[in-house]
């Protein structure tokens, strides 16, 4: 589900020693900064973004034993927004080159949202471990139907959709326009390698059941879903339309930081933090 407070993530106790062992050990009342940095949004964010905390997160291979994926996320995010501020262009991959892209500004800007940097980090949380499920419905009266799909089976979801009653539906297309996002920001060569063949660029052709899918239809799919998203009555309900409306609108913009974060920050950690 997306998270009903965005506007700042829920930092458990091993989060805020970690946070507070690592910029302020010799500190005596830790349990009044701990309060400070729940409490305080802007204090939070300043502290979590002390190169510190960055450089002992990237200095230990078993992070996630310390603390929770949403804060090592939030963590790569503020540090990809001061990182972005000091170019002034980003880049653009096509398969035989890369292009800058003078928006650097457009993208701080997004970041800059509190709730979409928090929606962002708990999205990327949600990766670090994949679901299945089956599930039984009734189709009609007399019939039932089974269906079983992980929670990274786009095209899985969006038969599920079709079947399931509108209540149910926008986690479905959040979770759809988020593997879009997530896939096109952590894994983009992965894209391009499966779709394409790397000299010649020709498309790979079709192998019964396994379905092959490019760049653009991944963007186009994740904005689709996104506005899908937005436009559901819960999310309005829950206040998280115009996240939603931002992710669609921006969809382009938003998956820049994320391949920032992939090249310069996880390398071949990915496959770990991923699976």
């Amino acid at each position: 589900m997306a998270p009903q407070n965005l506007k700042s993530i829920r930092l458990s106790d091993n989060d805020l020693d970690f946070l507070v062992e690592t910029v302020s050990p010799e500190i005596t009342d830790k349990y009044r900064l701990k309060r400070i940095i729940r409490e305080d949004e802007d204090f939070r964010s300043t502290f979590i973004s002390d190169e510190k905390i960055f450089n002992r997160v990237m200095d230990d291979e078993e992070i996630l034993l310390k603390i929770s994926p949403t804060l090592l996320f939030e963590i790569f995010l503020r540090k990809a927004v001061n990182d972005l501020k000091k170019s002034s262009y980003t880049l653009e991959k096509t398969r035989t080159m890369r292009i800058p892209v003078f928006d650097t500004e457009d993208v701080i800007a997004l970041l800059t949202q509190e709730s979409l940097l928090v929606y962002l980090a708990d999205m990327l949380s949600s990766f670090t471990k994949i679901k299945s499920y089956t599930i039984s419905f009734r189709e009609r009266k007399g019939i039932w139907r089974k269906i079983r799909f992980n929670d990274m089976d786009i095209y899985s979801l969006m038969s599920f959709c079709e079947v399931v009653k509108d209540e149910y539906r926008l986690f479905l297309y959040k979770r759809i326009a988020d593997i879009c996002l997530f896939i096109l920001g952590l894994f983009p060569e992965y894209v391009e390698r499966d779709y394409r063949y790397p000299t010649s660029g020709e498309v790979r052709p079709k192998i019964s059941g396994k379905v092959r899918i490019s760049s653009e239809a991944y963007e186009k799919e994740g904005r689709k879903f996104y506005k899908l998203a937005a436009e559901h009555q819960i999310a309005k309900e829950q206040n998280l339309s115009e996240v939603f409306r931002a992710l669609h609108e921006s969809f382009q913009k938003v998956k820049k930081p994320l391949n920032f974060i992939s090249e310069h920050y996880l390398h071949h950690q990915r496959h770990k933090l991923f699976g």
